[in-house]
């Protein structure tokens, strides 16, 4: 797996795709370049996201500024909670994220020590399964009896302490208004559900869709591509009613098989098995129908840009790896010489993010469902009294009137009931930290018959979450492999990209050097040109066989040779099977092919195959 890692690295940085970011002082870790060929994949890539998402689904496209003001981070979460714990080398001062140690230590013991006992296995195997779990102190105490150390120096570690991924700013030259780099997109399509419910008529559901640029600080990151500390994220956050999660499309998807790998399989111990995506939503295993979905687009998806659907699964969270708001999570991975890497994210996250920016905004983030007649329904009403409360509780009133007005229907008949039998009752005020005395003056609850117009409600969100650069790389591997070349001398690499995402469609090459072939050649260019087809023309006297394995390399699908002034060449990179066709008809046959609307099967029954023997040398 390494020697394959290698090649596939090897060629990608050697032919551009992507370098080290400031490679000429001595790089930065977690950061890339993308060169031409990169660049052409990445964009290739997105346009059919927007096309297979955006477009399909007729989904709300905003960009956001990556800049991110703290208030908003507060609100969200990120502020108090997006970290990794973490340990120094106690002399040298070097980071590391203190479960990727342990995970590591664990992993080798279980690949390469031949007198590891069963038991020793299974426990090593457990601390794996368990590791999200640990707190700093279980994190600690595992890495202190294990013996580990610092990977590079053998020295002993610190404590793990918690690191905030986010990178800190601040807006404006005063200081005084703090901000972040964004970790994801999704916050800047929440903080505007406003606005676009109103753009999308006032009606649910509707999803938002974000492409951009995202930020973490990573500890020690590694794995090239897959783990950086600034990438492109492709998020959509679908909004539904809570009380109505079908989705009209449902059964086109319901019909696809592929490896899924539910919760309770995970904790049994068994592997990932094919299950029709129907069948998981109706026996319960997938949560809701949008999220269902969801999955079967997002398999869609990854298997028309090359992912092999043998190396793809979809993998549900765990009970401890879900936040306690989310009502079911599963992770698109995929199979690379890294092992299974989380590419997509899709998750059921409730209604948690419209309400923690509400509370914190004030701005009411809400959708209403318009009744056809008056609907009349028994409410619960709150009214604490604010004189006696201010007596009580002076500066900390406010606090606690907040408390008991977010009070649940079945925590406020409680208290009803215990306050008209005891006159008091003990009341937990999150805010304060601490618990409070409730007299029966400070409070009324009653539940009182109204008639309403309409359900006020706020909306859960269906969110996939799509890490570009990690399908990317996944892609250049599932994409990747070598050939003998004609002489058997030497091994050939080659990229099977789809034309869907092949960085340059087609290349056309004179056979020799020679005027009215150089001529003709820039002429079909031309009509390449007009049809809107990506293409490269190489005029060197290098021998064609060598032009084909330049272009195989980079994962150019066809290739025109101009051996006559009347007909050329086409030729097919994987087969290497060639037709002839006339000049007139040579852009208008590539493009019906790099479009998908003919396959290369299709063509070759429409056209003279022609002898390589000549050209592949």
């Amino acid at each position: 797996m390494e020697a394959f890692r290698q090649a596939v690295v090897n060629t990608l940085e050697r032919r551009l795709f992507y370098i080290p970011s400031f490679k000429i002082y001595r790089g930065v870790a977690g950061l890339y370049d993308y060169g031409p060929p990169g660049c052409a994949v990445k964009a290739n890539v997105l346009a059919f996201w927007r096309q297979h998402f955006v477009l399909e689904e007729n989904m709300l496209e905003v960009d956001c500024p990556c800049v991110t003001p703290e208030v908003v981070l507060k609100a969200s979460g990120h502020v108090d909670k997006f970290t990794d714990l973490m340990v120094k080398d106690e002399k040298t001062g070097t980071c590391y994220r203190a479960d990727h140690l342990l995970k590591d230590f664990c992993k080798e013991k279980l690949e390469k020590d031949p007198k590891i006992t069963e038991e020793k296995a299974a426990e090593f195997k457990h601390v794996i399964a368990v590791l999200d779990e640990f707190t700093a102190e279980e994190l600690g105490a595992k890495i202190k009896d294990y013996g580990i150390t610092a990977p590079d120096t053998k020295n002993p570690l610190s404590a793990p302490y918690p690191f905030n991924l986010m990178f800190q700013t601040s807006i404006g030259p005063s200081g005084v208004s703090p901000g972040y780099m964004r970790p994801e997109t999704a916050q800047g399509i929440f903080v505007n559900f406003k606005d676009l419910y109103y753009y999308n008529g006032n009606k649910l559901p509707f999803a938002a869709a974000q492409i951009g640029q995202a930020f973490r600080n990573e500890i020690s990151p590694r794995q090239g591509l897959l783990r950086v500390r600034e990438f492109t994220l492709a998020e959509i956050e679908h909004f539904v009613d809570p009380e109505d999660k079908s989705h009209p499309k449902f059964s086109e998807v319901a019909n696809l098989e592929f490896l899924m790998f539910p919760r309770q399989d995970q904790v049994s111990g068994q592997s990932a098995r094919t299950i029709r995506l129907g069948e998981a939503v109706s026996g319960g295993i997938v949560n809701n129908e949008t999220l269902g979905y969801f999955i079967g687009r997002v398999y869609l998806f990854l298997t028309y840009l090359g992912i092999d659907k043998e190396r793809l699964r979809f993998r549900q969270h765990l009970a401890n790896e879900m936040a306690h708001y989310a009502a079911d999570c599963w992770d698109a991975e995929i199979e690379c010489s890294y092992g299974w890497i989380e590419c997509v994210g899709i998750a059921d996250r409730s209604a948690y993010d419209l309400r923690a920016h509400t509370d914190k905004s004030g701005v009411p983030l809400v959708a209403a469902e318009k009744f056809a007649e008056p609907r009349e329904v028994e409410k619960l009403v709150i009214t604490p009294v604010k004189k006696e409360l201010g007596l009580a509780f002076k500066g900390n009133q406010k606090m606690v009137v907040e408390a008991l007005e977010a009070m649940g229907e079945k925590e406020a008949m409680e208290m009803k009931a215990t306050l008209e039998s005891k006159g008091e009752v003990e009341f937990q005020v999150c805010t304060l930290g601490k618990d409070v005395t409730i007299k029966k003056n400070m409070v009324t609850i009653s539940k009182e018959k109204k008639k309403e117009h309409q359900r006020v409600f706020t909306p859960s969100v269906i969110e996939p979450s799509f890490g570009i650069g990690r399908i990317i790389y996944c892609l250049y591997e599932h994409s990747f492999y070598t050939r003998p070349s004609k002489g058997g001398d030497e091994q050939l690499n080659v990229f099977r990209f789809p034309p869907l995402v092949a960085p340059i469609k087609c290349t056309v090459f004179p056979l020799v050097q020679n005027q009215q072939y150089e001529e003709v050649a820039k002429r079909i260019a031309k009509s390449l040109t007009a049809a809107g087809i990506s293409y490269k023309i190489d005029i060197t006297g290098t021998s064609i066989g060598k032009r084909y394995a330049r272009t195989d390399e980079l994962g150019v699908p066809l290739a025109i040779t101009v051996d006559s002034t009347s007909s050329v060449t086409l030729r097919e990179r994987d087969s290497k099977q060639q037709i002839r066709v006339s000049i007139e008809e040579v852009a208008s046959v590539v493009k019906e092919v790099t479009d998908g609307l003919n396959t290369w099967n299709d063509v070759l029954w429409n056209y003279p195959t022609h002898s390589s023997a000549a050209t592949e040398d």
